[in-house]
């Protein structure tokens, strides 16, 4: 892959690097049981591509990420259903949204109930032809 190929992502800022590093190397070590599930689906190129998992993005540690494609894949807990969370999501969408990156959300009941479907959504998000609409 050469420079003009190669993925480009913004890390965290110096003073916050480490500790994201140190966190997200601890939420790989301890994944949740809905992050285990989709790995297991992510892992080794089974779609075709690249995923990297509890990736540092910014001042973010995103679930999964094919850096290839720009694609997010976030797995939400029920305290994404709070309103504050609900804003501190939309935050950190805008963010990531401005780099580039499309995200794509499932609940970890859809995921541990329907992970076939879940998985169709992610290839059809990675193969799609049509270009995303940034907000």
């Amino acid at each position: 892959m050469n420079e003009e190929t190669a993925p480009k992502y913004i890390t965290a800022h110096t003073a916050s690097y480490n500790l994201l590093k140190q966190d997200a190397r601890a939420m790989r070590q301890k994944p949740t049981e809905t992050e285990s599930i989709l790995w297991k689906y992510l892992r080794c190129k089974q779609l075709g591509v690249r995923f990297r998992r509890q990736q540092i993005i910014d001042d973010y540690i995103v679930d999964f990420v094919c850096l290839e494609k720009q694609l997010i894949i976030e797995a939400d807990g029920k305290y994404h259903n709070t309103e504050e969370q609900h804003i501190l999501d939309d935050i950190r969408e805008a963010k990531l949204q401005a780099a580039g990156y499309r995200i794509v959300r499932f609940t970890n009941d859809e995921v541990a109930t329907n992970i076939d479907q879940v998985i169709e959504s992610i290839k059809s998000y990675l193969y799609e032809k049509q270009s995303f609409p940034l907000p």
